[in-house]
């Protein structure tokens, strides 16, 4: 196997090469391997965390925008490099892959787009029932937040409405190359099963992103674009701030304005 050297990890495309083979088999192993059968490892790099995954009984489809790792995978990971998609994640159809199939996600994210991949895959939710991987220790703290902190926000309300969220370890800036300044935390998100919103997704993202462009001030000011019912807007549920809303409170805030709105 060729070493390390190889590639030349690159600044503009956020990339930190892990090179502890124990922390890239322990994300391997976050994997359940339930409801799925293929998974798509992000941001392969040398593919550190790809060998484990390919001794997994699953198959193992990896993207990469990076040129110079798309040639050192298919170099040295031979039985894989019909599966390797060079493409950008976020701009990438990946229909023209999984044609409508159920897939994991999995990776070491680089930190700059790592937010914009759970948004994707929110989108994505129904082709994807678990994603786990490696974000900046602040991020994944936040996304697995609960009401009352400080980090609950945007990110924490839409993951939580249609995956259970997890924080699964911390991993020290010494195993990457180059070290990255922060610590980074891995985490696990679950689809919840059989679920359905008994709300439109749509109002849902627009009430908690509307609610928390303005965090310090309570519901019956942020949400005042709305254009809600006064009797609505005497509810008492207005009287908070948007980080005193669990995600179930949330969603109940939506429907009872989705309501209001076909009664206007």
């Amino acid at each position: 196997m060729a070493n390390n050297h190889q590639v030349k990890a690159k600044k503009h495309l956020g990339q930190h090469f892990l090179n502890d083979e124990t922390i890239a088999k322990k994300i391997a192993d976050t994997l359940t391997l339930k409801n799925y059968k293929t998974v798509l490892e992000i941001g392969p790099g040398m593919g550190v965390l790809t060998k484990y995954l390919l001794d997994k009984p699953i198959t193992t489809h990896v993207i990469e925008i990076d040129t110079e790792s798309v040639e050192y995978l298919k170099n040295n990971y031979l039985n894989l490099a019909s599966r390797v998609i060079e493409k950008d994640f976020l701009k990438y159809d990946l229909n023209q892959v999984f044609k409508g199939e159920s897939f994991a996600i999995i990776g070491n994210f680089p930190y700059n787009i790592s937010t914009q991949i759970v948004f994707k895959t929110i989108e994505m939710r129904d082709q994807i029932p678990e994603f786990s991987g490696m974000f900046q220790k602040e991020v994944a703290k936040r996304i697995c937040s609960k009401e009352g902190s400080k980090v609950y926000g945007i990110l924490s309300v839409l993951t939580q409405a249609f995956y259970n969220a997890e924080y699964l370890f911390t991993v020290p800036p010494d195993v990457f190359n180059p070290p990255p300044k922060v610590e980074s935390g891995v985490l696990r998100l679950t689809r919840k099963e059989n679920y359905t919103l008994p709300c439109s997704d749509k109002l849902l993202f627009k009430v908690v992103k509307t609610a928390f462009q303005q965090r310090r001030k309570t519901l019956r000011n942020s949400l005042k674009t709305l254009d809600l019912s006064n009797n609505l807007r005497e509810d008492a549920i207005f009287g908070k701030r948007p980080e005193q809303l669990s995600v179930e409170a949330f969603i109940a805030l939506t429907q009872k304005i989705e309501e209001d709105i076909k009664n206007t």
